[in-house]
């Protein structure tokens, strides 16, 4: 077994630490206090190559590994965790539409969410259908050449943004999963509407409900065969939740790396913080837990890299990372006392950005019944 990166995967590890430090972490506080939407810095994460991570090659994309992905997501969250969120959305849709848009789709936005000048949200929750993927009420109706989507989707990140979605949609009402279909669709059509939602964290995320009053849809922005869309966005999702996982772990491990070097020189007593074990023993579980979680997390994308089952590893992750990462910044806010409570210092941003995550894409409870049915077999689902 080689737990190695490359050398090239080393140089971009210690590339995006400086960027995250330099050009992220000064910026973060802002764009939680303002909710500004920073096109200028995910422009230039296209400029580096990071926003067309997975597209392919032919249309201004890296077709990069999820490895190299991994370590993109917990580099870039080490400076702002919100930053790692047009970064998967736009990876999700490029492998969405690259593998099954048409000419027309993929010339139009492929090149753009490459270099960071669209975004392409992800549009499957809906209202009363959270984890219920498959029972989605939003149709699609076909209308001659054209398809005709009415319905409501809730909880969309970046939807207040995005120039386009990937929305999902029942095309046979009859049908469950089978019967879930995707399309692209531009946000500027007519009958499309926004309303932004008010979160406790990650605010540049700027989440929103997204309405569809009658929209009308070419049949050329169909993706994939009708009542493909759900198998579609259930592979992306099993390798964006450890992605997840890394982007939380990343934040968890720079509050670690802060809160290490603080109780090194803050003193009581007459001694250094770091010298009572009250301190260095949760600080000692920490790091042993997000390095076991990390581990974990990069076994996955190995097995994904190397087309091998990893549903099992992408759902432990998914459930451990984010609860991991909101106890390690809770642990570090308190360890910097009063001043850690106060808004001068990243914890309280960066505990309320990560607890979203506990949420986002499957909740704790849902991964769990997954790992369970990867262990046990189906005649252990509840339903």
């Amino acid at each position: 077994m080689d737990f190695a990166f490359t050398d090239e995967q080393e140089e971009l590890i210690r590339t995006l630490r400086v960027f995250a430090r330099k050009e992220l972490a000064p910026r973060s506080a802002h764009w939680d206090k303002t909710s500004e939407v920073p096109w200028d810095m995910w422009r230039r994460m296209g400029e580096l190559g990071l926003m067309g991570l997975r597209a392919p090659a032919a249309y201004g994309g890296q077709d990069g590994d999820l490895l190299t992905a991994g370590i993109v997501i917990e580099q870039v969250c080490r400076g702002d965790f919100s930053a790692g969120y047009p970064l998967q959305l736009n990876w999700l849709a490029e492998e969405i539409i690259g593998k099954n848009g048409s000419d027309d789709v993929k010339q139009r936005w492929l090149a753009r969410a490459a270099t960071g000048e669209a975004i392409v949200a992800l549009a499957l929750t809906e209202p009363g259908v959270g984890s219920d993927a498959a029972n989605l009420v939003c149709r699609a109706d076909k209308d001659g050449g054209d398809y005709v989507l009415t319905g409501e989707k809730s909880g969309i990140t970046l939807g207040m943004v995005a120039q386009a979605a990937v929305v999902f949609a029942k095309t046979d009402a009859g049908a469950k999963a089978r019967g879930v279909t995707a399309f692209l669709v531009p946000l500027d059509l007519p009958g499309v509407s926004r309303s932004p939602l008010r979160d406790m964290g990650s605010h540049a995320a700027v989440r929103a409900v997204l309405a569809f009053d009658h929209v009308r849809i070419p049949a050329s922005h169909r993706l994939g065969k009708e009542g493909t869309g759900f198998y579609q966005v259930m592979q992306g999702f099993d390798y964006n939740r450890v992605l997840i996982a890394l982007g939380c772990l990343g934040t968890a491990q720079a509050s670690l790396d802060e809160t290490m070097a603080y109780v090194k020189e803050r003193k009581a007593f007459g001694k250094r913080l770091a010298t009572f074990e009250g301190v260095s023993f949760p600080i000692a579980e920490a790091a042993t837990h997000i390095d076991a979680a990390r581990l974990l997390c990069y076994r996955a994308l190995w097995l994904a890299d190397h087309q091998q089952p990893y549903t099992k590893e992408s759902a432990m992750v998914k459930w451990w990372g984010p609860r991991l990462s909101v106890e390690t910044i809770h642990q570090c806010l308190l360890l910097h006392g009063h001043y850690g409570y106060t808004d001068e210092l990243p914890f309280e941003q960066r505990m309320r950005d990560v607890i979203g995550l506990e949420i986002g894409d499957g909740t704790a409870e849902v991964m769990k019944v997954i790992v369970a049915r990867e262990l046990m077999g189906r005649e252990s689902l509840p339903y």
